[in-house]
């Protein structure tokens, strides 16, 4: 029986539209859909222009002087983020495949949703910070009762989430220049408002000292999921190049401008929270707004790679996860808020071997080429990498306190695409490159 080529048409444009619709979750970006450099660079500033960065700044301000130990920790440790995330963002440009897809080739189908979850559970965690976050400065200094800011909260940005990519990138094109002109107002403030300036700045001491390797596993651990997430949104990047470029922006720069915000915040005012340095430093009105924006868009980034995780788990529509992932967040907000630190440590630990993982699959074994995944006999359960993955928590949890292997997330990733790709090769000799 012949095909209406007008019934076929209509059937491949209904197709269209409810991939789209679901953000590509479960296939390649089409051409048609990829964005250029200002467009990612700006949702990947969006991604890392987060309060949480700046309180994690922050602590990291009360445990070390700022020039040079806390500098140095600072882009050491957001260079790793940026070399890791760019070689995920290579990936994800050059196959245009979420982390999860990308994980499916390294994992197998069934393998890959332990990782999913792990992500999605971290994202919808990072997404209860962020609402907690959100919630409790204007709380603490407008008086606003915490409950209904915390629902309200959630709801507004578990909405532009559901709507998908293209919120997501206005969003963060308005968002951006604002967060960056209020970090650097309150770094111009703590400034002027230290006795001898810069200089006197650099110089204070911390009362109670962290060690260079909870230093750089803080630096590293605040958002080594986000790193690892990576290719949920340079898959949308018109060329690599512009993925990696995206990238490296996003973590090498965004991100250590938020370290030095809170830091130098912290440092001048003796506190970590970021709303509590804002009120002191008489920016509370200008600061809360920003702040909203600043959490909004990591936010939404945190929701919307919660909702693809969850997508590959399921199999289940991305917008129907996505709702049910920001309800769960929001009703865990208060706990992760007052865990903070023990998640960082959770995260630096757990999630650096996923991405090493894929990194070692696409760049070793693969040589950077992956099948389209509709050519492509996955496995059920590519048991080499989840060996791998144990061999690198085991690895990260017994990095020494001090010396040149004291950094447990960088232990962890080299450990994980190596053990990857030799039991790869022990395990499956004559499928190494398939």
């Amino acid at each position: 029986m012949a095909t209406d080529p007008k019934q076929a048409s209509i059937a491949s444009d209904e197709a269209d539209y409810a991939a789209s619709h679901e953000d590509f979750s479960l296939q390649p970006v089409p051409e048609g859909a990829r964005r250029g450099l200002i467009s990612m660079s700006a949702v990947m500033l969006g991604f890392t222009f987060f309060a949480a960065s700046m309180w994690t700044g922050g602590k990291l301000g009360q445990g070390f002087q700022l020039w040079p130990d806390l500098i140095v920790v600072i882009l050491l440790g957001n260079l790793i983020l940026g070399v890791y995330g760019a070689l995920l963002g290579y990936a994800a440009a050059k196959t245009n495949l979420s982390t999860h897809l990308l994980s499916r080739y390294a994992f197998g189908v069934m393998g890959s949703k332990l990782p999913s979850f792990m992500l999605a559970f971290t994202q919808i965690g990072w997404f209860g910070v962020g609402v907690a976050m959100f919630a409790y400065p204007i709380n603490k200094f407008v008086d606003v009762p915490n409950l209904p800011l915390i629902i309200g909260g959630g709801l507004v940005m578990t909405y532009t989430v559901v709507v998908g990519f293209k919120a997501i990138e206005w969003l963060s094109v308005i968002a951006v220049p604002a967060i960056l002109l209020l970090g650097l107002t309150s770094v111009g403030t703590a400034i002027a408002d230290t006795p001898g300036g810069l200089e006197a700045l650099m110089a204070i001491e911390p009362e109670k000292t962290l060690t260079f390797a909870v230093g750089i596993a803080l630096a590293v651990g605040s958002f080594i999921s986000g790193a690892t997430l990576t290719p949920d949104f340079v898959r949308y990047a018109k060329t690599r190049k512009i993925g990696v470029t995206a990238t490296i922006i996003g973590f090498t720069f965004g991100n250590s401008l938020m370290f030095l915000f809170g830091a130098i915040g912290a440092i001048s005012t003796g506190l970590s929270d970021i709303a509590e340095v804002l009120a002191l430093q008489g920016l509370l009105g200008a600061g809360i707004f920003l702040l909203v924006l600043n959490i909004w868009t990591t936010n939404d980034n945190a929701l919307y790679a919660a909702g693809l995780g969850l997508a590959n788990l399921t199999g289940l529509k991305r917008v129907h996860l996505v709702i049910a992932a920001g309800v769960v967040g929001t009703l865990l907000a208060e706990w992760l808020y007052n865990n903070f630190v023990d998640w960082l440590v959770f995260l630096s630990v757990s999630l650096p071997p996923i991405g090493g993982i894929i990194i070692g699959d696409f760049y070793l074994r693969c040589r950077r080429h992956y099948p389209e995944p509709s050519q492509y006999h996955f496995k059920s359960i590519n048991w080499a990498a989840m060996i791998a993955w144990a061999l690198a928590i085991t690895v990260s949890v017994l990095s020494p306190e001090q010396g040149i292997l004291s950094i447990a997330p960088l232990n962890a990733i080299i450990t994980a695409m190596v053990a990857h790709f030799l039991l790869s090769v022990w395990l499956f000799p004559a499928k190494t490159r398939q």
